[in-house]
């Protein structure tokens, strides 16, 4: 069933209409909750509303159930997979095992693995390290150090946060220089409000995410990134995460929605991959110099390194670059131009995340 039109839509928020219960969703991008209609939580700005079809768009988006309106009662699998997302949510900091959460949900692993990524478009205990990287990037805003906030946030060590291998956050040279020797990435390509958007991913997440004028110039540039690696067009059925990833970063770019928290594979050297994983904590709405960025990541003497592995960045806006700039205020560089750069950076200072 199609969603009513948006003037529909708007006029059942605004009078909290139960009849359209089930017709559509609506999310609050400064809140991060979505809503059936007939919510009685306090009226959000016009503006400020996103729609859905479903509850599973909503939550692949960014959104989170509301608690007041409950929009995933009546819907047993769906509310058991939110009550999971909820208890990763509450036990963040804690080492939860697919096992144990499968338990808890009534479904054996497997069953709870597959139906968990084709709810949410990942795995649950991607969902644990993005919550982890949430809590990380508050506690920036709190603590006085990053290794404070690495372990208030339930990483453990630094490692889990700058360099261990088996979670894809670092890379040996050698490994690094491979191409992608040997590996599957799908890949496909949407128009958004900062033109047209190449994604691609591998088994792991996403490694490629980059903006041009037309899909033949992005595939050659996804083939210089990865040049011995095979390249496959995602059909849905065999790639659904990637569209609804796709989806979702198109949401937050050409919508506003919450930027959304996507399994990342990314390739490059141990300093790149430090400052990549630093750029992550950075908040929307806020900027930082090229040399904040070296002090934070403790090499205060390699600005110039810094703004290199910027430029370098492969997986552009989930990996946050354009929130960096030269130290007298000025853009700096971006890789993708810099009326694109000037735009996310306009579009997140008017839409902060609260």
């Amino acid at each position: 069933m199609s969603m009513p039109s948006e003037r529909e839509m708007r006029e059942a928020v605004a009078a909290r209409d139960e009849s359209r219960d089930g017709q559509f969703f609506y999310g609050v991008i400064t809140t991060g909750v979505f809503c059936q209609p007939s919510c009685s939580a306090r009226p959000a700005r016009p503006e400020n509303l996103r729609f859905f079809p479903t509850v599973e768009s909503a939550m692949s988006s960014g959104f989170r159930p509301c608690k007041r309106c409950q929009p995933t009662e009546g819907l047993p699998r769906v509310a058991r997979l939110v009550e999971i997302a909820r208890h990763i949510e509450a036990h963040a900091d804690e080492r939860l095992t697919l096992a144990d959460l499968a338990e808890i949900a009534g479904l054996s692993p497997s069953r709870l693995q597959r139906a968990f990524k084709a709810a949410f478009g990942i795995s649950p205990k991607a969902y644990q390290d993005a919550v982890r990287m949430r809590h990380f990037k508050r506690s920036l805003k709190e603590s006085d150090s990053v290794t404070e906030a690495i372990f208030s946030a339930g990483f453990g060590s630094m490692s889990r946060v700058y360099g261990e291998a088996s979670r894809n956050i670092g890379m040996t040279p050698k490994a690094y220089r491979a191409g992608g020797a040997g590996e599957v990435i799908a890949y496909a390509c949407r128009t958004t409000a900062l033109g047209l958007m190449a994604m691609a991913a591998t088994g792991k997440g996403v490694c490629f995410v980059q903006f041009g004028d037309d899909e033949a110039s992005l595939l050659d540039a996804l083939k210089a990134e990865f040049p011995h690696a095979e390249l496959r067009v995602s059909p849905a059925q065999d790639a659904p995460e990637l569209d609804a990833w796709m989806d979702a970063l198109d949401r937050h770019i050409s919508q506003g929605a919450p930027r959304p928290e996507l399994p990342l594979d990314m390739r490059g050297t141990a300093f790149q991959m430090k400052v990549w994983q630093f750029l992550l904590s950075i908040q929307e709405g806020d900027v930082l110099s090229y040399a904040e960025v070296a002090a934070k990541i403790d090499r205060p003497d390699a600005v110039r390194a810094v703004a290199s592995a910027c430029a370098r960045n492969r997986i552009g806006v989930l990996i946050p670059c354009h929130r960096v700039l030269r130290g007298d205020g000025s853009l700096g560089g971006y890789r993708w131009g810099l009326e694109r750069k000037r735009a996310l950076l306009d579009a997140e200072r008017e839409h902060p995340v609260e």
